[in-house]
């Protein structure tokens, strides 16, 4: 049986996709240095291998390292996590992926983002399962042992899956990614609600660093619209227990003090991280904060280096580090 496994287990690659026309390109130079910035610190740790639609090939070539492998393919957009494949292994060096339903993120089609999962998983040799769910990578997190962690506002908002119940959701999730328990959290960061945003991912709220561990966004500022958010989240996560019945332990990452960027609330996030083989890459903003969440990932993962890389831009097109980047596992 093919299953989900963790972020932190063994990588063969790291699958991104490079910005194409439209908002993304709004201020090419940012964008370019943000993603070249992650794809070049990842390689090297693991192989990277860049999906460039045809007319960005120039400066793909331009900004990227030569060690980053690059592949050519329509695009839409530009967040591979979200319009790529979700990798599944079965243990017996089998390696396959969920081709999800995607619509972009509820908001408007995306016909050539829908191919680009297909596609990768035909370059990557795996097995491809379509699923009909409206589903997106962000939108899901695993601990490899059974658990997921999602949001009510993603998995079962209107613009995604009218009509779907909890249960076709859960049963959905456990036949695609072999997860027998779903943790329920009600909704995502405010500003993730707005222009730009993916109603609600989780990769914004909590991750785990561990079967057991989990990581939660907290906002300590009792003004501040996130404050009762994940206040609620963290009373939840508290509560919880995993597909193994362990009581989760919670690990709090204090949001970054920055509240606003052009005029605009921001839903900046440290959780939003990618673990690649032997590194921890983190998002920063140029916040007094950044130091004290790259110490508590320092000793979460002493195996790994950390490394962080100036996020602002990706968050200000609507999403981070673990947003533009897609772990392919090692069978």
């Amino acid at each position: 049986m093919f299953f989900m496994p963790p972020e932190w287990h063994p990588h063969t690659r790291t699958w991104m996709s490079w910005p194409v026309a439209g908002y993304a390109l709004s201020d090419p130079e940012a964008s370019y240095r943000a993603w070249s910035s992650v794809a070049n610190t990842i390689v090297r740790y693991e192989p990277v291998t860049m999906v460039v639609d045809p007319g960005g090939r120039e400066p793909a070539a331009r900004w990227l390292s030569p060690e980053v492998e690059v592949m050519e393919q329509p695009l839409d957009d530009c967040w591979m996590r979200d319009n790529g494949p979700t990798f599944l292994l079965d243990g017996r060096g089998g390696l396959a992926g969920v081709d999800w339903t995607f619509n972009g993120w509820g908001w408007h089609a995306h016909a050539k983002d829908d191919l680009v999962a297909g596609a990768v998983l035909e370059r990557a040799g795996a097995v491809r399962f379509r699923s009909e769910m409206v589903n997106e990578g962000g939108g899901i997190h695993v601990d490899g042992e059974g658990t997921v962690i999602v949001t009510e506002t993603v998995q079962l908002g209107d613009r995604r899956n009218p009509g779907w119940t909890r249960e076709r959701v859960e049963a959905e999730l456990g036949a695609r990614i072999g997860v027998e328990k779903v943790i329920w959290l009600p909704r995502g960061l405010t500003a993730d609600y707005g222009r730009y945003g993916t109603s609600g991912h989780v990769d914004l709220l909590a991750s785990f660093a561990r079967p057991g561990l989990v990581l939660c966004h907290v906002q300590p500022d009792p003004d501040h619209p996130d404050h009762e958010v994940t206040r609620e989240n963290l009373a939840i996560l508290r509560s919880s227990t995993d597909a193994r019945g362990r009581r989760l332990e919670v690990v709090e990452l204090v949001a970054p003090e920055t509240r606003e960027a052009d005029g605009e609330l921001v839903d900046y996030s440290y959780v939003n991280h990618y673990l690649a083989n032997g590194l921890a890459l983190l998002c920063s903003f140029d916040d007094p904060r950044d130091a004290a969440a790259a110490d508590v990932f320092v000793k979460l993962f002493p195996e790994r280096a950390v490394e962080m890389v100036d996020a602002r831009a990706i968050f200000a097109l609507g999403g981070g580090i673990h947003c533009i980047t897609q772990q392919q596992p090692r069978p």
